[in-house]
């Protein structure tokens, strides 16, 4: 290294600009840092809770050498100096004197057992973050369902997000106390250097404070770690310490201290001039209250199907079922069984949903423009059991008669259950939204995963003769279902058959291929060209549902019992 460039690093303005920068509520902040490589050059960083008596104190420069930042606590019990009770610390200091609680605890078993970092359990609990133990991620998932990673502790640094550990401290009532220190060293004497040995003088800035001094190796002598580097003439240190301050209780998050709850205004209605008029779904302002004819709670919020795109995109983590949609968070009651809107209650749609969800659903908020469905009607005014009229949700029902049909008739299933990597097919199946061919493309594919490609084959062929197995040797799956349907002379087999053929070519001729004349005519076949891709589609899972309902009931009349064996 050029003398410059050492005298740049000794000045430690690098180091300093670093811990002295602003951090953002969303940062991930180095809290703890010891890496492995720096042990000699002492270079770290620790971090407590303290409270606030001792903020004033430790900014005051008289306490920059003390650590109490305790990162190997040991619980303790010993009689203080005042006392001749033995007493239990769990901290193994007296709180009550130096008043620090650790944020990280570096576990230590002498050599026994591997050492590793961990954080506040108290921590943990507060925001209720999940452990990834495969990324030692700490991941908090907030009312919406929504995922944000916290913390990630590493071998050798721990960093947690600001705006939780802000939280965190708001309850505490307590500051984090961040103690650091940095080493550089140079093969050239500070002379050479062109800088001066003087005493370090102690800075403060706000809520910041350091010292920082260069000195020559002297034998038996070194910097503040009481070692020195070899090969190195001169070296210089900084050490400080950088405290965080806590948030106002009302911003911690937690239970009475959160602040109120907002809520969406959405749609409910049209004036004479055809203007829109809004409402809130705040439910404390949903009440009835004498002499109003109606209540605001069970009117009819409308909203464009596109709304449901967001949880169909995202099968892992939401679900849409008849009348139902949410994730492991929160759950809404919606009337989704027409073909072109989505309905809701609007007192639904403040107890149910998170703000965040609120203003997703109002994005998709259309004026009201005829009533409810049927079916929904039926249930949720008339109180009657009702079935939906719409193919996608019937089809799913029927798929999943057909899967309990073969558990109680046969032991093995005749569609075999989709891979864990391939169920986000069956969830987002539906009837689109829209005529992109993308979009049919993709449920094409979906569909034919579901029906075709998970066609049991080796049960199926169990009880088939040996001349027919090896007939079927290089045949497709469609063709082994129909030999066994034959086999056991199972009628009207054909034009179900049929179907599968045909959906398998429209999958290899379309989403499978490059697009061509073949692709058209099955297209057509489907009356792609004719209905659209969305109203073809719904045909298409009519047939499908079709398909389902006959494989259930054959398997419930009890043909399909293995008289090969």
């Amino acid at each position: 290294m050029s003398i410059d460039a050492d005298r740049e690093r000794l000045s430690q303005k690098h180091n300093l600009e670093w811990i002295r920068r602003d951090w953002k509520a969303t940062e991930l902040v180095t809290v703890y840092w010891c890496p492995e490589e720096n042990i000699k050059k002492r270079c770290f960083i620790y971090c407590g809770l303290i409270p606030r008596k001792l903020v004033a104190e430790i900014l005051a420069g008289e306490h920059i050498s003390d650590v109490i930042e305790n990162v190997w606590p040991e619980p303790a019990a010993y009689s203080t100096s005042e006392k001749s009770e033995i007493e239990y610390f769990r901290w193994g200091v007296d709180e009550d004197m130096y008043g620090s609680e650790p944020l990280v605890i570096k576990r230590q078993f002498s050599g026994m057992k591997e050492n590793y970092i961990e954080i506040s359990e108290e921590f943990r609990l507060f925001h209720n973050l999940y452990h990834d133990r495969k990324t030692d991620e700490y991941i908090k998932i907030d009312e919406a369902g929504n995922e944000k990673i916290v913390a990630i502790v590493k071998p050798d640094e721990v960093q947690i997000r600001l705006k939780e550990i802000r939280q965190f401290l708001a309850v505490k009532e307590m500051y984090l106390s961040m103690l650091f220190q940095f080493e550089e060293y140079s093969v050239y004497s500070i002379e050479d250097i062109g800088l001066s040995m003087v005493e370090p003088e102690f800075k403060r800035d706000g809520l910041i404070c350091w010292r920082h001094g260069y000195c020559d190796y002297i034998p038996h002598k070194a910097l503040l770690s009481g070692s020195w580097l070899e090969g190195f003439s001169s070296g210089s240190w900084l050490r400080g310490r950088k405290i965080v301050e806590l948030l106002p209780k009302s911003k911690s998050g937690l239970g009475d201290f959160a602040e109120k709850r907002k809520y969406v205004k959405f749609i409910v209605d049209t004036d004479e001039n055809g203007e829109n008029i809004d409402h809130t779904c705040d439910p404390s302002e949903l009440n009835d209250f004498p002499g109003e004819s109606a209540a605001w709670k069970l009117t009819l919020v409308h909203f464009n199907k596109q709304v449901l795109k967001k949880y169909y995109d995202e099968p892992s983590k939401y679900y849409i079922r008849d009348s139902m949609v949410g994730c492991g968070m929160w759950s809404m009651e919606i009337d989704n069984h027409a073909p072109d809107k989505v309905c809701v209650f609007l007192d639904e749609l403040g107890i149910s949903l998170p703000y965040a969800e609120q203003e997703h659903w109002r994005v998709h908020n259309i004026p009201p423009e005829g009533g409810i469905s049927k079916t929904f009607y039926e249930r949720m005014v008339e109180g009657k059991w009702a079935n939906s009229d719409q193919p996608d949700i019937l089809f799913k029902q029927s798929y999943e008669q057909l899967q309990k049909a073969c558990d109680e008739c046969l032991g093995w299933q005749l569609l075999k259950p989709l891979s864990p990597e391939d169920e986000y097919r069956f969830q987002r199946l539906r009837v689109p939204v829209n005529n992109e061919q993308s979009h049919f493309d993709d449920l094409v594919q979906d569909l034919q995963t579901i029906l075709v490609e998970s066609i049991n084959v080796k049960p199926l062929k169990r009880p088939l003769p040996a001349t027919k197995k090896a007939d079927l040797k290089c045949k497709g799956s469609i063709e082994v279902l129909k030999a066994t349907l034959n086999f056991y002379s199972v009628g009207n087999a054909d034009h179900r058959v049929s179907f599968l053929q045909k959906l398998q070519t429209l999958r290899s001729k379309g989403s499978g291929h490059r697009k061509g004349s073949d692709y058209q005519k099955i297209a057509n076949y489907f009356g792609v060209d004719s209905l659209g891709h969305r109203e073809a589609f719904a045909e298409i899972l009519k047939q499908a549902l079709d398909t389902t309902e006959f494989l259930t009931s054959v398997v419930r009349s009890g043909k399909l019992s293995d008289k090969g064996e």
